[in-house]
């Protein structure tokens, strides 16, 4: 007991991890276990070899918008815009690695190299390199190049080790035709599942991952005799910009700190350089990790890749399944479904806009108006993960137990839902926004420490957005998959669902505007109702839809 509490008292962050791990291993162990006994053979190994790649990206990407504040000094808005547009091509670059693979007809060979393309991104990124001056250099310009590297890798790889897995059930499924139909009908019902399995390992990666570059920095800083501080960046920047514009409450801010981090002698930009660089090298050595994770999944995927199986080659008969005289009849039908598509698109962009706030503005938020000292801002994005992780059953369950009462909750309406939930968590932030009389956040950095400290929220606010976030992700991400699958023509299903990551893209790449609106409007709950309204508006529109959709994907 004392151990704990000594650790409590002295690492959280790694209290937070261990018992985070004693939360997660039971349901790691019950996926497992639901895996062997119901699914085909090596769904866990395709699970574990994308676990380690996730767990390598969410270890940059649970850090990248502050770091990229931490090192160059560029402001939260200009950093935002490099992350939404690195989140963008994330999405975007999976449509020409699908193109690759499907020409190739060599997916396990692409995602090889998509794992080697993704391992010399992160390498780059993994060494401490420093420009004599802040801002725009070429070691920024050379951090962008790294990002682009890794997000094409990520395309290599992503859609196509899912296109293994989908692979794995169709042949799953005409093994069990050949038993007849009441198996075919039980291993169909299987399909969803396992992909909700596959997603649950995503997530096991992502809740540890946040973990990594916290730690790392934290060490450094320690065998350096100098402590975290997530305000000090910020200051040192300003202080080497321009040691004259550091006056009245920034000044004090910047020796107050200081001294608080360990350091005791004059502020000077020898300490502001020697600070900053001390700071970002730590986070620099845990792309080391992410580097290794690329390695490790790679190691996983060559000694299995003989196990899993080719996607079926694309024969051109299979775009002709509908005759010239069937297209003719059915052109009406086609169109409905597209219109129906496209009107879930639009929805689905809103919903990401909204969601991937948690590397944005909510990062911005953890950073600078949550009680957060003894735990830094980058750590609170394990949340959504673990919640994915502990919910999934939890949703699964509740939508069985309604369908088995005839009561099914139709996709279009999960949607739906969805969006309110999701509009909830910003209706959160609204209301203790406007209690706390926050303002933007460029006025609140400004504020004496003193004043800051006094205004802050508690963690429990940050925890009840991530939950409201998860649910709706949970009733919108892969509910939104499987419509899009329902909704498709048969000779279009590629196209649409290249569509879908199109749309995903679109919503991240206009992420960044959650930070501008941040810092800039007048008062903090302004940017929270834009993110509400959206999520209101949106879930207007499906309600409004949703009985035409329910036709069309009958």
């Amino acid at each position: 007991m004392s151990f704990i509490s000594n650790l409590w008292q002295n690492n959280r962050p790694m209290a937070i991890l261990i018992a985070i791990l004693i939360v997660v291993i039971p349901f790691l162990v019950f996926y497992i276990n639901k895996a062997r006994k119901e699914h085909p053979k090596g769904l866990i190994a395709a699970a574990l070899s994308n676990m380690g790649e996730r767990f390598g990206y969410y270890i940059m990407n649970a850090v990248l918008l502050l770091f990229i504040c931490s090192k160059f000094g560029i402001s939260d808005s200009a950093a935002g815009w490099i992350y939404s547009v690195f989140y963008f091509l994330i999405y975007v670059l999976s449509l020409p690695g699908g193109i690759i693979a499907d020409r190739t007809q060599n997916y396990k060979g692409t995602i090889i190299a998509g794992l080697l393309v993704m391992a010399t991104g992160y390498g780059i990124l993994s060494v401490p390199v420093f420009a004599e001056t802040a801002g725009v250099s070429w070691v920024l310009v050379l951090t962008c190049v790294a990002l682009f590297i890794i997000a094409f890798g990520n395309g290599l790889f992503k859609g196509n080790l899912q296109a293994l897995v989908g692979q794995m059930y169709d042949n799953f499924e005409a093994d069990a035709a050949k038993k007849g139909p009441e198996a075919l009908a039980q291993a169909k019902d299987k399909r969803d599942s396992g992909f909700q399995i596959f997603y649950v390992f995503i997530n096991i990666g992502g809740v540890i991952a946040p973990f990594i570059a916290p730690l790392l920095r934290s060490f450094w800083l320690k065998i350096h005799n100098l402590a975290y501080n997530s305000d000090l960046p910020r200051l040192c920047h300003m202080f080497i910009k321009d040691p004259a514009a550091v006056t009245g409450t920034d000044a004090e801010n910047l020796s107050k700190l200081a001294a608080e981090v360990g350091h005791t002698g004059a502020i000077d930009a020898a300490f502001c350089n020697n600070y900053l660089e001390i700071f970002n090298t730590g986070v620099h050595f845990s792309f080391i990790a992410s580097v290794l994770a690329m390695l490790i999944s790679l190691v996983i995927f060559i000694a299995i890749k003989k196990k899993l199986p080719n996607p079926a080659k694309k024969e051109k008969a299979a775009v002709a399944d509908y005759t010239p005289e069937e297209r003719e009849a059915n052109a009406k039908e086609i169109k409905q479904r597209l219109y129906a598509l496209f009107a879930v698109l639009g929805v689905a962009v809103f919903f990401w806009f909204s969601f991937h706030q948690n590397g944005q503005s909510l990062s911005i938020f953890a950073r600078d108006f949550v009680t957060t000292a003894s735990i830094p801002p980058e750590i609170w994005q394990c949340i959504n993960p673990l919640f994915v992780i502990i919910l999934t059953p939890i949703i699964m369950w509740v939508f069985a137990s309604l369908a088995s009462k005839g009561k099914e909750v139709s996709t279009p309406r999960k949607i739906a839902i969805g969006m309110f939930i999701a509009a909830c968590s910003y209706i959160l932030l609204m209301v203790v926004a406007m209690i706390q009389g926050y303002p933007s956040g460029d006025e609140f950095r400004g504020l004496s420490d003193a004043v800051k400290m006094a205004m802050k929220s508690s963690p429990v606010v940050l925890i009840a957005t991530y939950f409201f976030l998860t649910v709706a992700e949970l009733f919108i991400s892969p509910l939104g998959l499987s419509f899009v699958s329902k909704i498709a023509p048969r000779h279009l299903q590629g196209i649409c669902q290249g569509l879908w990551l199109t749309a995903t893209a679109i919503g991240n790449l206009f992420i960044a505007l959650g930070v501008t609106m941040l810092n800039k409007f007048p008062e903090q709950w302004m940017c929270w109702a834009v993110f509400a309204g959206f999520c209101l508006i949106s879930m207007g529109v499906m309600l409004g839809m949703v009985k035409w959709l329910e036709r069309v994907a009958k």
